[in-house]
């Protein structure tokens, strides 16, 4: 075989070599970035379902609520199937390989805080028990994580919850995200020469949220902490994520 054939085909060689090597890097990137976004939408469900049952919860009149991690799970599933049109108890085919093991985990994560909670839950003559949607997110995010490669936080730039202190990245964006306007999409980026994803999703204050976040500013609240004063539709912080580009 003469000499430019050879360098011709060794060429072509790593020109294929190259291109599969890109095609993957994308391909992977775009699934993780995919379940990013369902664990994310996954947390926030979590919250929602715990808000609409905080009445129950700190019904003082009440000893067992029936809020039970099955119940829990049951409008979890309903919650996210009507935002994702995904079933977590039958999840699609398609769906990237990382999420059909990370979604499950962090429902289980989920429950297993909800099911910690029951005796908190279901104590009669006491009413606000601090089992609240930040408080349950916290607590999943971190059994989540001690479990799994993918990080999964609250956090936000003033934190009553010390654990959730944002790092400088996270601090960078949410300084940012506070001056802009409201906007649920997550703030995504590969950093580390796209070895790591980060995704930052914005959590934004509520009307039920300011009974303890709102005015007046510098009071404390029922849980013991100072109001900070936040407007309806303000920043909270966010849901922040980070996910290797490869498992560890």
């Amino acid at each position: 075989m003469k000499p430019h054939t050879c360098l011709r085909i060794v060429l072509i060689l790593a020109s294929m070599l190259l291109w599969w090597n890109l095609s993957w890097a994308q391909t992977h990137r775009a699934e993780r970035e995919h379940t990013a976004q369902y664990l994310a939408t996954l947390l926030n469900v979590g919250r929602l379902v715990v808000e609409r049952n905080q009445p129950l919860i700190n019904d003082p009149q009440k000893g067992d609520k029936g809020f039970t991690p099955e119940t829990f799970e049951h409008q979890v599933v309903e919650e996210f199937l009507r935002q994702t049109t995904i079933h977590l108890n039958h999840l699609p085919s398609d769906l990237p390989s990382l999420a059909k093991t990370q979604l499950p985990l962090l429902l289980q994560s989920s429950k297993e805080v909800v099911a910690e909670a029951q005796f908190v839950i279901n104590q009669r003559g006491i009413g606000y028990k601090n089992f609240i949607p930040a408080t349950f997110g916290s607590q999943a995010a971190r059994k989540f994580s001690n479990r799994s490669h993918v990080k999964i936080k609250q956090t936000a730039l003033n934190p009553r919850n010390l654990k959730n202190t944002p790092d400088a990245y996270e601090e960078q964006i949410l300084k940012r995200l506070a001056t802009q306007p409201v906007s649920h999409a997550p703030v995504t980026e590969w950093i580390d020469d796209g070895k790591l994803l980060r995704t930052l999703t914005p959590i934004y204050y509520s009307q039920d949220c300011l009974v303890c976040h709102g005015d007046p500013k510098g009071m404390l609240d029922i849980s013991g902490y100072l109001r900070e004063g936040a407007r309806d539709g303000d920043l909270a912080g966010a849901i922040s994520i980070q996910i290797p580009l490869n498992n560890p």
